[in-house]
């Protein structure tokens, strides 16, 4: 198939760091979607340039690319989850958030990750949406700064909620914003089964100019819950073909982040089912099997 398909390590958070890169690798996965966290990489870390340079030595040697994810729940605030937020009435507590994406876009460069993925937060209550979308394009703008000076794009994510929740939120972002050739879309596959109008297959095409990373997962209209390959709504042959027909070269990472009790397991399941998916007329031989 030509998409390069990896996986989330929010999904193995059970698993340590170099475990995670071997079940991936041994998998057959092309690379490793790596949320900076305690568990794994933790962006906080005084030695993170000495770990940084050890993780980047291990994903060439298992031949993993790699994508930067930054959607860490408790990372900054160790009592509110994803806070503070780049929309938080706190400069300082804003300038925190950006502070780690600055981080996260040096790993990135370090690690040789094709992109750095991002969410703008929910809106604060008793704040404005004008305030909000000011904050945000305020707040991103020295990140999109150093996203630019390392030629690492910064991929934006539509997260259902969020102040950003859809394709015509990014769009309005990126017009704010002047259209910086650092900005790139994350486009996660369930969240246009979610909320966006148009079917997923034809959210891929729309988007396919801004792509800079792809997650997919299963999903139902109108609930916002990742879900394994199958327990949700979504026809995935055409999506596949619809993502590969735009020559997108990033990583399409599967994003299961509350399933890692059954990391493994689903690891090998969701390459089977999109390899399947991507070459629905041809079935599945004994040489295809994934076993866990």
């Amino acid at each position: 198939m030509s998409l390069r398909l990896g996986y989330g390590t929010n999904g193995l958070t059970d698993l340590r760091i170099d475990d995670a890169l071997a079940l991936l690798s041994d998998l057959g996965y092309d690379g490793v979607g790596l949320t900076l966290d305690h568990m794994h990489l933790d962006p906080m870390a005084p030695d993170l340039a000495a770990r940084t340079r050890r993780l980047a030595q291990r994903l060439t040697r298992l031949g993993l690319s790699v994508t930067v994810e930054t959607g860490a729940r408790y990372v900054l605030d160790p009592r509110h989850k994803h806070g503070p937020s780049l929309l938080d009435p706190d400069p300082d507590r804003r300038a925190a958030r950006t502070r780690l994406l600055i981080r996260a876009v040096q790993v990135a460069a370090d690690l040789g990750a094709h992109a750095v993925h991002c969410f703008s937060g929910t809106t604060p209550e008793g704040t404005s949406e004008d305030t909000a979308w000011k904050r945000l394009a305020e707040s991103l703008g020295p990140v999109l700064d150093t996203a630019t000076g390392a030629g690492v794009p910064l991929a934006v994510e539509p997260e259902p909620g969020h102040l950003l929740s859809s394709l015509a939120d990014f769009h309005r972002l990126r017009t704010d914003l002047g259209d910086p050739a650092a900005l790139g879309l994350t486009l996660d596959i369930g969240h246009c089964q979610c909320l966006e109008p148009a079917p997923p297959a034809d959210c891929v095409r729309d988007s396919a100019p801004w792509l800079r990373h792809v997650q997919i997962e299963d999903m139902r209209r109108g609930v916002h819950e990742h879900l394994p390959f199958g327990d949700g709504e979504i026809d995935f042959p055409p999506v596949l073909e619809a993502l590969a027909a735009t020559g997108y070269q990033g990583l399409t990472v599967v994003e299961l982040p509350r399933h890692s009790h059954a990391g493994p397991q689903l690891a090998a399941e969701s390459l089977q089912f999109l390899r399947r998916a991507s070459s629905p007329a041809v079935p599945a031989t004994p040489a295809d099997e994934v076993t866990p």
